[in-house]
């Protein structure tokens, strides 16, 4: 059986992660659980790992919503962007 998207990065990846790579993996995931491909406990794991991915991404979303929301503006549009602070 082939090795499943679950199984490519360890968990300690997820951090470093990019938001498109995370929902990629997400998606492959979604597409293997759904596609019934897995052992019970290769899903079980998958899911796990899919949670952790949704919460990464979650983040990443969050991140960029924030420095999006601290773009100033003047009366000529936008001017600069402020750094958000963001844990």
């Amino acid at each position: 059986m082939a090795r499943a998207p679950a199984e490519k990065r360890s968990d300690k990846d997820i951090a470093a992660m990019s938001f498109e790579e995370a929902l990629g993996e997400l998606e492959a995931i979604v597409r293997e659980l759904e596609e019934g491909r897995v052992t019970l406990d290769r899903a079980i794991g998958a899911y796990e790992r899919g949670a952790r991915l949704k919460a990464h991404c979650e983040r990443k979303l969050a991140e960029a919503k924030a420095k999006v929301e601290k773009i100033t503006l003047g009366p000529a549009g936008a001017e600069g962007v402020e750094p958000a602070d963001i844990d």
